[in-house]
């Protein structure tokens, strides 16, 4: 199904600068979308998440092919102590049956350093590439993310990873009401739903993209493309 939302037109004039833009990868983990993770566990259908995997594979490749750009990879998961987790987080996981901390075939789900918790092996993050420990949904609440992209001089965000309507929209939320401009993508992303999928893409075309632009990642790949001439020879 064809997204009714924007093309690839960023607000303003629509440059894309590799200087000032950054690459999101929200949540690529084992947890949500591998074998045994929790949302294996709570026993939905793996090819939502997972279809986001293939695209952004080949979007890292075009982005670490364009110098300049800045990638930053994001995990969701909380301390071994679980001193972190908020009781009614835990409390709703405990309802389907997939209790945050608790052991699973990944490990124990949503904790940080056991085999759920880590990027899938197809999306690893390769030497120089930012990895944010976030113990919450957006990828700016209790994480140095925001410094990070202000020291850099970062204003435009590519939004892709899962799920698309829980990390991926909150994060979009918290980057627009900081001021920075987004994309997200939809061949990029995916959701437990697939009509929770379309409906948080949906969102961010009303009111003349209230959250920023809708696109997909060959118009970002051919995007990229158009820029590399630019750097032979320099």
């Amino acid at each position: 199904m064809q997204i009714q939302g924007n093309p690839y037109d960023w607000p303003y004039n629509g440059a894309l600068d590799p200087n000032k833009t950054a690459l999101l990868v929200i949540d690529m983990q084992i947890d949500f979308c591998g074998k045994g993770g929790y949302v294996d566990r709570m026993g939905y259908d793996l090819s939502l998440t997972a279809r986001a995997i293939a695209p952004i594979r080949k979007l890292l490749e075009a982005v670490r092919a364009t110098p300049g750009m800045t990638v930053i990879h994001t995990r969701e998961g909380h301390r071994p102590d679980l001193a972190d987790l908020p009781a009614n987080k835990r409390w709703r996981s405990k309802q389907i049956g997939a209790e945050i901390g608790s052991s699973g075939p990944a490990g124990k789900i949503l904790v940080r350093g056991e085999p759920g918790w880590n990027i899938i092996d197809e999306l690893k993050p390769i030497d120089g590439e930012i990895v944010i420990d976030k113990p919450g949904k957006g990828s700016f609440y209790a994480t140095d993310l925001d410094l990070i992209l202000l020291n850099k001089g970062i204003t435009h965000l590519i939004l892709t990873g899962i799920t698309t309507d829980v990390c991926v929209h909150t994060t979009m939320r918290e980057a627009n009401d900081r001021g920075y401009e987004c994309l997200i993508l939809e061949d990029c992303t995916g959701a437990t739903d697939y009509d929770n999928h379309l409906a948080a893409l949906k969102m961010v075309t009303m009111q003349g993209g209230v959250f920023g632009s809708v696109s997909s990642s060959e118009q970002v790949i051919g995007a990229l493309g158009s820029l590399r001439p630019k750097f032979v020879g320099q």
